[in-house]
């Protein structure tokens, strides 16, 4: 069905983009997997040769997968609930980091047209991370993925200032993926997963907006994942306590609900509802279309299809939007 209803949704954009794709660099998959929440930091390890595992380190795999769905484009972004590197030191940070960008150019170039590639950066030293900045623009990459915290610091706090100006001034698309969370509860019914996403979403965007980000930086492009997580839907308790607790504004313009309309979300969330109501809350314009490839077993076409919408607005979140914020011909 997906690929039908892709083919109608052509006629109004001209390229159906999945914006949250999974991809894995082997090596650094042996070497991370058993510091990552997937595994319970060790006690739970996964294997490499898993179907969901395969599709993320063989792109042919993955290339079947989209045509099946009528998808032209995935972005790749690494799968960091896997392989997340911010427990390493600086150096082996920023070597796993190489790797795993070398590999996403690596599928872009032997595949021109079905790839987009997502850089990751070694935050545990900013001189590193914006070197690394430097070499993903210079080989041609858009986008920039960030977890929601780095070692506890969300990444509204002051020591990723730089970084959020580098990413203004280079034009650079910034999109959230959390890594997990640590606290050993959220491991109880693979909790860090169905609600501890949403939550670490929820306290990165509240970073950024209450440190004051979203102002000093006007215009920057911030893609959050799984819709932005339960932040959009809850937004009346932070804009009460603008009068009944004055203090909380001293970083921001306007009112907290307001700065929705300053992020971009994917369309992952799993219930055609949810997505109806985030289209309402922030316009169909900050939609775009994400898979979560390919541990959803979510076919977003489809899904896009349950959602009561038009074509049209079905299109702008199919690839309409993607090509409009990544300015593709």
């Amino acid at each position: 069905m997906s690929v039908e209803v892709a083919k109608r949704l052509r006629c109004h954009c001209s390229k159906c983009i999945d914006f949250h794709a999974h991809f894995l660099q082997r090596e650094v998959f042996n070497e991370t997997h058993r510091h990552s929440v997937s595994s319970c930091f060790g006690q739970n390890m996964l294997s490499p040769d898993l179907p969901s595992f395969q599709r993320m380190l063989r792109p042919e795999l993955q290339i079947e997968d989209m045509d099946a769905r009528g998808i032209d484009i995935n972005i790749l972004t690494s799968c960091d609930v896997v392989q997340s590197r911010a427990w390493a030191t600086p150096d082996a940070e920023r070597r796993m980091t190489a790797l795993v960008n070398q590999e996403c150019a690596r599928w872009v170039g032997a595949h021109p047209g079905r790839f987009i590639a997502t850089a990751v950066l070694p935050l545990g030293d900013m001189r590193m991370a914006l070197a690394e900045l430097d070499w993903a623009i210079s080989a041609g990459f858009r986008i920039v993925q960030l977890p929601s915290n780095y070692r506890g610091d969300y990444l509204g706090h002051a020591r990723f200032t730089e970084l959020w100006a580098a990413l203004r001034d280079r034009n650079m698309v910034a999109f959230i993926h959390p890594e997990g969370v640590t606290d050993m509860w959220f491991q109880d019914y693979a909790l860090w997963n169905s609600i501890g996403q949403s939550i670490e979403e929820v306290k990165l965007m509240s970073s950024l907006i209450y440190e004051g980000v979203i102002d000093r930086f006007p215009g920057l492009k911030i893609v959050m994942a799984h819709g932005g997580g339960f932040l959009p839907h809850y937004m009346g308790r932070l804009d009460r306590n603008v009068t009944d607790k004055p203090y909380t504004t001293r970083n921001i313009s306007k009112n907290p609900s307001a700065y929705l309309k300053d992020f971009y979300y994917d369309s992952c969330v799993y219930d055609a509802r949810t997505l109806e109501i985030l289209v309402e809350r922030v316009g169909i314009e900050r939609i775009v279309m994400g898979g979560d490839y390919p541990v959803a077993e979510l076919d977003p076409i489809d899904f896009l299809a349950s959602v009561t919408l038009s074509d049209a607005d079905r299109a702008r979140i199919a690839g309409g939007n993607a090509c409009q914020l990544l300015e593709l011909a």
